[in-house]
């Protein structure tokens, strides 16, 4: 097929157009600076821009929608602007040229509500509430890219959840940043189960999800939770990466309602301030470090038959053997 990736300069995207084109299929991606190390065509353009989205979107089998403003911090009309009216010009340009396949790339957080997700599925609702301005506008980007299924158009929007490996430019290095400079720590009660996934593996789903989707096919219309499908705890899961990287293990704790009330009087000086850099803490940080967020993947095992080929142990020697090879050169 021929395929467009939208966001392909990103860490995700990248993956994706590897997978995607080493599966044999005729990969473009579409961002907005030209990425030297991505080895597909490329188009440069704004997702905000309807008529470069029109024009790069003319001609493909299928869109995977990878594109987003991610973060922690930022204006509300940044977010909403790439993450929600940047996927409704995606959906229309499918509709004004006739593509039939749309994969999103969508986030658990749309979900989470500060609140302990022990293994729920993809039947567990929407948000009510949310601590930032990316997963409230995922949410609502992700409503529309599944309202949008038709039997013009199928949609399916894939969740996976804190991607992580190799070449990762904003989880990782935000985690070793704060280790190294002795601002890390654990919040909450220990015992709090959480699962990630690794990258090649988030990359597997799209290819899967992109050669399994079709009007009326059983994934059209539908969101997957993706993970490695092994939980740990908190402590456990940042632990291996400090390891990873050589750092020494966290064991400093704050209670979870002392780093709740901390970051929301933080955000709200940055506010007062109109600071425009990310604060030392937030509330989406004390909500990921301080609740359980694990999911059921059974949908995805058997309507994607995706399943983590990489395991969690060998992907934390790749990573570690990255991070060495990159620390000698």
């Amino acid at each position: 097929m021929k395929i467009l990736v939208t966001g392909g300069g990103g860490f995700l995207g990248k993956a994706v157009c590897a997978r995607l084109l080493a599966a044999g299929h005729e990969v473009v991606s579409f961002s907005r600076t030209y990425h030297a190390d991505l080895d597909v065509d490329q188009l440069q353009g704004d997702l905000r821009d309807y008529g470069t989205v029109s024009a790069a979107v003319a001609g493909r089998d299928a869109v995977v929608h990878c594109g987003a403003k991610a973060g922690q911090w930022g204006q509300t009309y940044e977010f909403y602007g790439t993450n929600v009216l940047g996927t409704d010009h995606v959906i229309n340009a499918c509709r004004e040229h006739g593509v039939r396949r749309l994969v999103f790339t969508s986030s658990p957080s749309v979900v989470h509500n500060g609140q302990d997700l022990d293994g729920v599925d993809e039947s567990a609702p929407y948000a009510t509430h949310f601590p930032g301005n990316y997963p409230r506008t995922k949410a609502e980007a992700e409503k529309r890219v599944l309202a949008a299924n038709s039997p013009g158009l199928a949609t399916v929007a894939l969740r996976p959840h804190l991607i992580w490996g190799p070449g990762d430019p904003h989880f990782l290095p935000r985690i070793l940043s704060r280790a190294r400079a002795g601002r890390m720590r654990l919040i909450g009660p220990p015992g709090k189960l959480i699962d990630t996934i690794y990258i090649d593996n988030a990359a597997d789903a799209h290819l899967l999800a992109v050669e399994r989707l079709e009007p009326g096919s059983p994934i059209a219309g539908r969101a997957y939770f993706l993970t490695q499908d092994d939980p740990h705890t908190a402590d456990e899961t940042l632990n291996a990466l400090l390891a990873a990287a050589g750092l020494p293990p966290e064991t400093r704790r704050v209670p979870f309602a002392l780093a709740k009330l901390a970051a929301t009087v933080v955000e709200g000086a940055y506010r007062l301030a109109a600071a425009r850099s990310e604060p030392p803490l937030t509330r989406m940080v004390v909500d990921h470090g301080g609740t359980s967020h694990w999911f059921d993947i059974s949908a995805a095992r058997r309507d994607l038959g995706y399943h983590p080929k990489v395991s969690t142990e060998e992907g934390l020697r790749r990573l570690a053997d990255h991070l060495s090879a990159r620390e000698r050169a």
